[in-house]
């Protein structure tokens, strides 16, 4: 009898493996993770972790970056900021960026570098909905902001705060607070 060895599909491997990072990095932060649990996850051998990322923080950076960078860039600028509030108000059993970001960066594995990235786009994208000439005052207000959300996803997912509004009730007050910040 001859058992066939299961195809190889590398994008596969990899979605799987990102997959397993950001759920396992956001909710049981970067030091907590292990390579041997996100390839356990991904039902991979951790091997192919290695050779898709080379490390653990590789495979952190990759994990993060790409939906980080997708909340500011896969829509309209008019619908940014929603976008951006979404982002922190998804279930809290989902994977979320935002939290992986704040989690792994509490690291000292980790390189600030990715954090720094990702604090300034998103600060110059919300810094651009600010209606001044003022670029100081703007990208202090983005910085607000963003503190404000991280605290909001800290809270949600740490500490069991749990609301019976969904996302899509919880919005528009989020999203009046954060436009009285950004627009004053």
């Amino acid at each position: 009898m001859t058992t066939s060895a299961r195809p190889r599909d590398a994008d596969a491997t990899r979605r799987a493996l990102l997959d397993a990072a950001r759920t396992l990095f956001a909710r049981d932060g970067y030091d907590a993770t292990t390579v041997r649990a996100v390839a356990r996850l991904a039902g991979v051998n951790q091997a192919l972790l290695f050779r898709y990322f080379g490390n653990k923080e590789g495979l952190f950076a990759a994990a993060v970056r790409e939906p980080a960078m997708d909340v500011l860039t896969s829509g309209p600028r008019s619908e940014l900021l929603d976008r951006v509030l979404l982002a922190v108000l998804e279930p809290v059993g989902d994977p979320q960026a935002f939290l992986a970001v704040l989690r792994g960066t509490a690291s000292t594995h980790v390189k600030h570098q990715l954090r720094d990235e990702l604090e300034a786009a998103y600060t110059a994208a919300l810094a651009d909905l600010v209606d001044t000439d003022d670029r100081a005052d703007a990208e202090a207000r983005a910085q607000l902001l963003l503190a404000w959300l991280l605290g909001i996803a800290v809270v949600r997912s740490t500490h069991g705060l749990r609301t019976r509004l969904t996302p899509q009730q919880s919005l528009p007050h989020l999203r009046r607070a954060a436009q009285a910040l950004l627009h004053g």
